[in-house]
């Protein structure tokens, strides 16, 4: 049997997963982490992305988390996202409706607070995309 870790993925709406993994990969600041069982103590912070979690049936499942912060302890994983989304609910339509908004504000802009928004709005229209892209991969469409 394979080692497992036990992860619970939490935003402020609601918690999205809670249950043992044999790996999880993390979009963190400095590039992707991946985290195995009995992995050495660590706080950082989670840029938008996807988390990857593989399950001991050696399944995959994807949740979009727009950052946040990664808790690592040899035994419990805790990422507190400031949103999750399950891969399966993404919306393709509005992510990219977002990103042609975000794209429309930073030509448009007016000041530096809304150029710093739209950057931050595109990051994560460009992410989930990127999030739909994998899962469609991954389900082989």
């Amino acid at each position: 049997m394979a080692m497992t870790v036990h992860l619970d993925i939490v935003s402020a709406e609601a918690s999205l997963f809670s249950g043992l993994a044999e790996l999880v990969i993390v979009p963190g600041e400095a590039g992707e982490l991946g985290i195995y069982p009995r992995h050495a103590p660590l706080l950082t912070r989670i840029k938008p992305g996807s988390v990857r979690i593989k399950l001991p049936e050696a399944t995959e499942e994807l949740i979009y988390v727009s950052g946040g912060m990664l808790e690592v302890q040899p035994n419990l994983i805790t990422i507190l996202a400031d949103t999750a989304i399950r891969g399966a609910d993404l919306d393709e339509v509005r992510a990219l409706e977002a990103k042609r908004a975000a794209e429309e504000a930073m030509q448009n802009r007016t000041s530096d607070i809304d150029y710093a928004a739209a950057q931050a709005e595109l990051a994560q229209a460009i992410a989930q995309l990127a999030a739909i892209k994998m899962l469609r991969k991954n389900v082989g469409h």
